[in-house]
């Protein structure tokens, strides 16, 4: 990494790169990654995971050269927090049981985050959850991070209410025509879903995945069978198609969506 960012015998793509325009490459190799593992492909994933080092080889050196900090620092600041993390590991710590131990790590983080507050003056506990995270996922987090400083419904019941409330919500808004509080509402239903999956112990970010692959899984079925018609999906009326995605349930042995 060194000799591709040389000023003069370095490539030029590599030469050209910051902090900033770095991110997409790293978003996109983690999601390489994350796509190698779900595959099951080992030889995929031992290469993905060469791709994902290498964004961390080429922060650090970018770092290196403006002083900042270098790799042996990034490598040595993970090892810290394992350690610190993981007192029932490293230290004398013993935990009953999962909920302990799941707690004495969020307390370890919000240590951490203190130590930061106490150098950039922040103080909200929502601190340090990032900003570009997809919003399904900082949803979670944000939720996540509330309910352990007691913001969240002790209960489930009431969460299918409040999804009930913000459907309601959703459809007044529809009725007024106003695009704007439209939007508003679909994003406050949206997190109360995320809220309600919480409280149901699933994943949503898990959850909606499978339910997309379910979808393009079912629709694929569809164009099959229109395609064996000689015609094509705009030929159909939506209520044959609608038969066609019945059959694709029936076909998975699932008799409701």
């Amino acid at each position: 990494m060194s000799r591709l960012r040389d000023v003069e015998t370095g490539c030029a793509w590599d030469l050209k790169q910051d902090f900033i325009s770095l991110i997409p490459c790293t978003i996109e190799e983690a999601y390489e990654v994350a796509d190698a593992a779900e595959r099951n492909d080992m030889d995929d994933l031992c290469s993905e995971l060469g791709d994902l080092l290498l964004q961390v080889v080429f922060y650090s050196q970018m770092a290196t050269e403006k002083g900042l900090f270098d790799f042996e620092q990034v490598a040595g600041s993970i090892c810290e927090k394992l350690i610190v993390r993981h007192p029932h590991i490293f230290a004398d710590a013993i935990f009953k049981n999962d909920e302990e131990r799941k707690q004495a790590w969020e307390n370890s983080k919000e240590l951490e985050r203190a130590k930061k507050h106490a150098v950039t003056s922040t103080t909200s506990v929502l601190d340090g959850i990032a900003n570009n995270l997809p919003a399904l996922i900082k949803c979670e987090k944000l939720q996540d991070r509330a309910a352990h400083h007691g913001f969240d419904w002790q209960q489930t019941e009431p969460v299918f209410d409040k999804v009930l409330e913000e459907l309601n919500e959703i459809k007044e808004a529809w009725h007024s025509g106003n695009q704007a509080h439209i939007q508003e509402e679909v994003g406050d239903l949206l997190l109360v879903a995320v809220n309600l999956a919480r409280h149901l112990k699933v994943n949503p970010e898990v959850a909606l995945k499978e339910s997309n692959q379910k979808f393009s899984r079912r629709f694929k079925y569809i164009e099959q069978q229109v395609k064996q018609s000689g015609r094509t999906l705009r030929d159909c009326k939506l209520d044959e198609l609608d038969c066609y995605w019945d059959q694709a349930k029936q076909n998975e042995g699932i008799t409701k969506f």
